[in-house]
């Protein structure tokens, strides 16, 4: 009966979370009491119903550690909540963000952050990237960053918080940015074998023309992370760019998602093996003569459908301002870095080469 009376608690707390006009601090509106052991000890045991708009209405936990526990699902019934293999899909509003700092802290979870800044993306973006980063990004926890660059003197210094700490590799330039877009992948694989394993739990890859502008934190984190496009999530599959070629490694008829290459992450076991099957498959089209339709992303985006993501960002993670109000992105956590060049994003939220 005592703990029926606690689930009871935590289910009557969630349905009576209502929405929030405009952007709001994030968690302000999940039950915010402390998580107790026969609590934990009862979502581990019992099937629970997740959400009245989710596609996973029934998920069996069983002994173990599964983060999930601690997502609202039903705060949010204008958004789809979790996939239809069980990945929960990440918004405003569905966790609080003390829970996840704290338990991340005890689990002593650390991560890596790539970021490629070669050529005129180094003085154009790095800076300003890093700096909102220090204030956004997974604030509570260790974090190293893996800066990649063809000019590691001109890397700028930044004030970094205690347990932060800021790596320098240097890279060939190459003559394309579609070409380091898609080299990445192999130098990201290289560095974490050599590197980041042995001092990092997770890893996230990120663009460096854009800027943080709200909390990106461990809620975000898990064994392989995926973004829901901003441009796409509304529409129909139909109208996804996936490389419809059938001599690219990246083709594909279907999909779950359009996922964004701008930012994803995982274990950094998991980003190891993503890294080098979209490396792979990246020298297999040049071998062939081919280039994939939108080249590095394209290619995570067959991986992401061959290897389904344990967890999904919603769009509120890189949010482009460009495309306007939208009802259910109640925050920007990540948005574009626009600056006096005109169209840096193209309409779909695509890149223009900033050397022109």
């Amino acid at each position: 009966i005592f703990l029926f009376q606690h689930f009871c608690a935590i289910i009557h707390g969630c349905h009576h979370l209502q929405p929030t006009v405009g952007r709001q601090k994030v968690g302000s509106r999940v039950p915010t009491g402390p998580v107790s052991l026969e609590l934990l000890l009862l979502v581990n045991c019992i099937p629970i119903k997740r959400g009245i708009n989710s596609p996973c209405t029934i998920s069996f936990f069983f002994f173990g550690i599964n983060f999930n526990f601690l997502l609202c699902f039903r705060s949010r019934n204008d958004v789809q909540t979790c996939t239809s293999w069980n990945a929960p899909i990440i918004w405003e509003g569905m966790f609080n963000p003390s829970h996840y700092d704290q338990i991340h802290r005890n689990k002593g979870s650390s991560v890596a952050l790539t970021v490629f800044a070669v050529g005129r993306y180094l003085d154009a973006y790095l800076e300003a990237f890093l700096n909102s980063s220090e204030q956004h990004f997974m604030s509570s926890l260790p974090v190293t960053y893996y800066v990649f660059t063809d000019s590691p003197e001109l890397v700028p210094n930044i004030n970094l918080a205690p347990n932060r700490h800021l790596k320098v590799i240097e890279v060939e330039r190459h003559t394309r940015w579609q070409d380091i877009s898609m080299m990445r992948m192999k130098a990201i694989s290289d560095v974490i074998e050599s590197d980041i394993r042995h001092h990092a739990t997770h890893v996230f890859c990120f663009d460096v023309d854009q800027v943080f502008t709200g909390r990106f934190g461990p809620e975000a984190l898990g064994d392989s992370v995926a973004l829901l496009h901003a441009h796409y999530y509304h529409l129909p599959r139909m109208l996804f760019t996936y490389d419809r070629n059938p001599k690219s490694k990246a083709f594909m008829k279907t999909g779950d998602f359009y996922y964004h290459a701008a930012v994803f992450g995982g274990s950094w076991k998991s980003m190891k093996a993503l890294t080098e099957a979209c490396y792979r498959s990246i020298i297999a089209d040049k071998e062939n003569e081919v280039e994939a339709l939108w080249h590095d992303e394209s290619h995570l985006n067959r991986y992401f459908w061959l290897h389904k993501p344990s967890r999904v960002l919603s769009p509120e993670y890189c949010w482009d301002t460009s495309i306007g109000y939208r009802s259910d992105i109640q925050v920007y956590r990540q948005a574009p870095w626009f600056d006096s060049r005109p169209q840096k994003l193209n309409c779909q939220g695509r890149k223009s080469d900033p050397t022109a």
